[in-house]
């Protein structure tokens, strides 16, 4: 690498955005954040601290119902702080479980979230609180370290519990992964642990990020055929098991997915990731750290809306890419090899794995774990965790797997699904039980308009126009967000939701059911009546004239309601 004086990198620096001279000056993610957090005088960080946060897994966010009122009363906002807890490919113990929900009804809103990436989300602390918190989080031997920032997030996994051997195999590669592109700053020890400060005469060092890290987020996904439920094509870098007899050979590489896109701006969209080719699986984290590293050195540092993996790929070529990394890597990768993927659901209810192991999916609409007067869902999943001596397993769609229950323990799991109103939760429609919603309103400062909260109200009303078709069984994937930056994936729904105001949606329709193709724009700024307007015929449409087997975003292609997109570049046009 060449030399670079002084002025030219002041002169680079100058060109970035304000984030990349923010994590310049940080002296490796530190800032001023432990100011911050001894400032008594407000319940917020410092502005430069709240893009550091991020790094070490948390968003300061405020109560958006109660600005208004807060203005009038001449108070700041109502500030808090989400933590999020990384959990490579989703799974944890039983009594990490019991400790996630211990801090949850101490620290936070008395709820926990599952993510759409296989990690817990907690919400509603406060700043004095967030030490502790965090501290006690990592008792628990969980972390919230890159859980946020731009870095690689946490690395998502197919729980597979029908295919239990394979899926341990797999699933340690995915926590080698995580480990492995871990930032090695001792920031987050320093500050949040207590463990004593790096001293004057070492420096900290990140071999594979560097001081600047990531132009944006860098998002990791494993799966095994033929189960898509992790949405691979939709992460940065995926890896796609290719086996034999149930042994676990290498993996497939496919790169440059990514949902996010700005309203208005058709430079920004959604992109499905290329599978660019094979690798064996002693091989899988030297590829990963080579992708990472030409996503640090290629990626864009002057707009932070063409930042993203995908764009390095647009703007260059997979051919460059390939090249590129085979340089680096002084080996060529192989062509791929066949693979399926045939579904991205869940399995619902009891499956039986392997060695005895029993494991029970739970629907948890929208992720969102808590007690209301009529389902204690939180106090029956905690009596579980204290008598299970299995894991828990979080999905890539919001839910939850009580997993590796034997033969044995399992009448007493039941005995306790039963008691707490647990055993039937799927039990709905297969448009419901094929939902997601990101959190949108009230904490979310990106929401445009409603989503966890509103969804279920449409979906009362959907489900009606399903069972009157004679679709109450069928899936069909239905995903809202309440912006364009695709926390659940509204852009793979075969029926999306993207809000652009409160009440007001664009409608996509169209993906493939197994996350291989993106949706279209359909009717753009709708309300409900119009929604409901607008779907009722094709819903009815689909019901008495689909082939055997067909799946409802294939329906509406062939009818031409929409055309089909495969390529990003296409998805506005």
């Amino acid at each position: 690498m060449a030399y670079v004086t002084p002025e030219e990198l002041e002169e680079e620096l100058n060109k970035r955005v304000e984030v990349e001279r923010i994590k310049d000056a940080s002296n490796y993610l530190r800032g001023t954040l432990v100011k911050s957090l001894q400032d008594p005088l407000t319940g917020a960080l410092a502005e430069d601290d709240t893009q550091l946060s991020k790094y070490h897994g948390i968003y300061q966010q405020d109560d958006r119902d109660l600005r208004d009122e807060r203005r009038r009363q001449k108070l700041e906002p109502h500030y808090q702080f989400l933590v999020r807890i990384r959990v490579p490919g989703g799974v944890c113990t039983a009594m990490q479980w019991l400790e996630v929900d211990r801090i949850a009804n101490t620290y936070c809103n008395p709820a926990i979230r599952l993510t759409t990436r296989q990690a817990y989300q907690l919400h509603g602390i406060v700043k004095r609180d967030l030490k502790r918190t965090i501290a006690e989080i990592n008792a628990a031997l969980l972390d919230t370290i890159a859980a946020c920032g731009d870095v690689n997030r946490n690395v998502m996994c197919n729980p597979n519990p029908y295919q239990s051997r394979l899926h341990g195999e797999v699933y340690e590669y995915a926590r080698r992964l995580s480990e492995h592109l871990t930032p090695r700053t001792t920031a987050y020890h320093e500050i949040w642990l207590d463990e004593e400060l790096l001293s004057s005469s070492r420096q900290d060092e990140e071999p594979i990020y560097g001081k600047h890290y990531l132009p944006r987020k860098f998002k990791i996904a494993l799966a095994i055929p033929p189960s898509n439920d992790v949405d691979l094509f939709a992460n940065d870098l995926g890896f796609i098991a290719i086996t034999e007899d149930d042994h676990l050979l290498g993996f497939n590489v496919s790169v440059g997915g990514g949902l996010s896109m700005t309203h208005g701006e058709t430079s920004t969209y959604p992109r499905l990731a290329d599978v660019i080719g094979y690798c064996p699986k002693h091989k899988t984290l030297q590829v990963a750290e080579e992708i990472v590293k030409i996503q640090r050195d290629f990626g864009d540092r002057t707009n932070r809306k063409h930042a993203r993996f995908k764009y390095t790929i647009e703007d260059r070529g997979l051919d460059w890419l390939k090249f590129e990394l085979n340089r680096r890597l002084g080996w060529a990768m192989e062509p791929p090899k066949p693979f399926v993927f045939e579904h991205s659901g869940d399995r619902y209810g009891w499956v039986e794995g392997a060695n005895d192991a029993w494991h029970h999916t739970l629907f948890i609409p929208n992720g969102r774990i808590l007690d209301t007067e009529d389902y204690p869902m939180m106090t029956g999943l905690r009596e579980i965790a204290k008598v299970h001596d299995g894991d828990f397993r979080l999905t890539a769609n919001q839910n939850l797997i009580i997993g590796q229950v034997s033969s044995k323990r399992k009448p007493v799991i039941d005995a306790l699904l039963e008691k707490y109103r647990l055993a039937d939760t799927h039990d709905q429609t297969g448009l419901r039980l094929n939902s997601m919603a990101c959190v949108a309103f009230p904490t979310c400062g990106l929401a445009m308009a409603e989503s966890e909260r509103y969804l279920p109200s449409l979906l009362d009303k959907l489900d009606v126009i399903i069972k009157q078709a004679g679709l109450e069984y069928d899936p069909i994937l239905i995903r809202m967000t309440g912006c364009p930056n695709g926390c659940a994936r509204s852009s793979l729904a075969e029926i999306g939701f993207i809000g652009k105001a409160p009440g007001k949606y664009n409608l996509y329709l169209g993906a493939g059911f197994y996350g291989q193709r993106l949706n279209k724009l359909y009717r753009e700024n709708i309300n409900e009546e119009q929604i409901l307007a607008e779907l009722t015929p094709i819903i009815q449409r689909y019901a008495q004239e689909r082939e055997p087997g067909e799946r409802f975003g294939d329906f509406v292609i062939k009818a031409g309601y929409v055309k089909a997109v495969l390529a990003g570049k296409d998805f506005h046009w």
